[in-house]
């Protein structure tokens, strides 16, 4: 009768603690998942800081000359595509960064052409307005590289933990999936960024 007793706690412990991991794995991952999540918003934060100043630059630049139409209009299509293309938290995918990607490229290839031609308007180049944008802009890329490293390191911890073994067994439990982070497209060196001199 003892031993039964005794089986019976062991039991019951052994349940407890099994208890215990669940909870306590299940709440690493979710905690996990969130800050790939977070991470993630300070991307589109990045993003939609840059799709702000953009329409700035445009206004100074086509207002401090008879500049070309159709550099201004390209940089105003490539900023509609990208603010088209704008991913929120809940369709965190490879795909969506892909797309989203795409669209934030051509719109920093767009801006990257209009700087260019400024240089043919030292008149534009010198106003305040000008270079205050040109800074903003300038640390508006800083925080894109920056966002989008913090966003894969993120994913790669989240990763590990779900792929590591016994918390797969609880991740797959509970439905918590592999995630996809930035990854250059085949070819690509790295992502069209906004250049200064």
């Amino acid at each position: 009768m003892n031993k039964k007793k005794y089986s019976g706690y062991i039991f019951g412990a052994v349940l407890i603690l099994l208890g215990i991991f669940v909870i306590v794995t299940y709440n690493g991952l979710v905690k996990k998942e969130e800050k790939v999540t977070q991470q993630w918003n300070e991307v589109q934060n990045a993003y939609q800081r840059r799709l702000d100043l953009i329409p700035n630059l445009v206004n100074v630049v086509s207002g401090g000359a008879q500049y070309e139409q159709n550099t201004l209009q390209q940089v105003i299509e490539a900023r509609s595509r990208a603010a088209a293309t704008n991913a929120g938290a809940a369709t965190v995918s490879a795909e969506g960064f892909t797309t989203q990607g795409k669209a934030q490229d051509e719109l920093a290839g767009a801006a990257n052409r209009l700087l260019i031609n400024v240089e043919k308007y030292p008149d534009i180049q010198g106003t305040k307005a000008f270079t205050t944008l040109q800074t903003q802009l300038e640390r508006t890329e800083l925080r894109i590289k920056i966002a989008r490293k913090d966003f894969n390191e993120s994913v790669q911890t989240y990763n590990s933990s779900v792929r590591s073994f016994p918390v797969s067994m609880v991740a797959g439990l509970f439905g918590f999936k592999y995630k996809n982070g930035f990854s250059s497209d085949a070819g690509a060196d790295k992502a069209t960024e906004i250049k200064f001199k």
